[in-house]
């Protein structure tokens, strides 16, 4: 994480990215491939059309789970889930929007001022925002700000240079993520194929089924893996084989090996979130 005055610090939210054009009290919401999402979220297009000033916003989509107070990416993906299938009418699933960057604002570009600049004009625009728009706050103190997180389970923090332009895509040195992580030890307990070559592993965490995972295997641990040995023949170590293996091509190990492996977080189904391989244990 960088430090010193010309940096800022923002929590990280958990969450969808967000484009949001106001125009005249006509809004058009864009995931980041530039998809239109006005129908999916409904309630910040509705709430942001009465802001009372043109301008375009960048932000996160977030549901907060009321359960530990913070954003869940579980529960924003069956928000998305429901209503591009047109079958969210529980109204369980509320939406906020957290918007950390203003690009333009009454017909003028303002993505070349410095961030500090549109940060303070953000605030401005916001100081009568309520509920689902939100901005998210900038820190001084990046080390105290990790602190919280960590301490409080969130995901991360965002590091920004107070003195740049907006730039678009990752390809720049103004913004730094810093992420948290859950590390486990975990049991390989099977290998997965496709189209017969190593795609990625079976996970098993105090006998229960974690997930798969694939990043952080390089060619030299497949072929490794390769010579291990396997065979169909061996049974699956799980007394119900999980939904997401079935009829797929597994090839169980007769001998589990250990893993260190990192996670995001949890799932409510006890699997490991965008898990990554940190350490192959036993290999040569």
């Amino acid at each position: 994480m960088p430090a010193g005055g010309e940096w800022g610090h923002q929590l990280k939210w958990d969450g969808y990215r967000l484009l949001a054009n106001v125009q005249n009290g006509q809004v058009g919401l864009f995931s980041r491939h530039m998809a239109r999402m006005d129908e999916v979220y409904p309630e910040i297009a509705g709430a942001l059309a009465g802001i009372g000033e043109s301008c375009l916003l960048d932000g996160e989509a977030v549901v907060m789970d009321p359960r530990t107070g913070r954003p869940s990416f579980q529960l924003m993906q069956q928000r998305a889930g429901k209503m591009a299938n047109r079958r969210d009418s529980s109204g369980k699933l509320p939406v906020q929007y957290i918007v950390f960057d203003v690009l333009e604002i009454g017909g003028e570009d303002w993505r070349g001022r410095p961030f500090i600049e549109r940060h303070r004009r953000l605030e401005r625009l916001a100081a009568d925002w309520r509920s689902p728009l939100f901005t998210t706050e900038l820190f001084e103190d990046g080390t105290r700000l990790w602190q919280w997180v960590q301490a409080n389970g969130w995901e991360g923090v965002v590091s920004k240079r107070l003195s740049a332009p907006y730039r678009s895509g990752k390809n720049h040195r103004d913004w730094f993520k810093v992420k948290t992580a859950v590390v486990v030890e975990a049991d390989i307990v099977g290998i997965l194929r496709k189209e017969g070559r190593i795609s990625s592993l079976v996970m098993s965490v105090n006998g229960q089924y974690a997930g798969r995972v694939s990043s952080g295997l390089d060619g030299k641990a497949k072929e490794w893996l390769a010579g291990l040995e396997q065979g169909s023949a061996y049974p699956p170590p799980f007394p119900k084989l999980p939904q997401s293996l079935k009829g797929t091509d597994v090839a169980w190990l007769r001998k589990p090996f250990r893993a260190e492996v990192t996670g995001r977080e949890w799932t409510d189904e006890g699997l490991l979130r965008h898990p990554k391989i940190r350490l192959l244990r036993n290999r040569p």
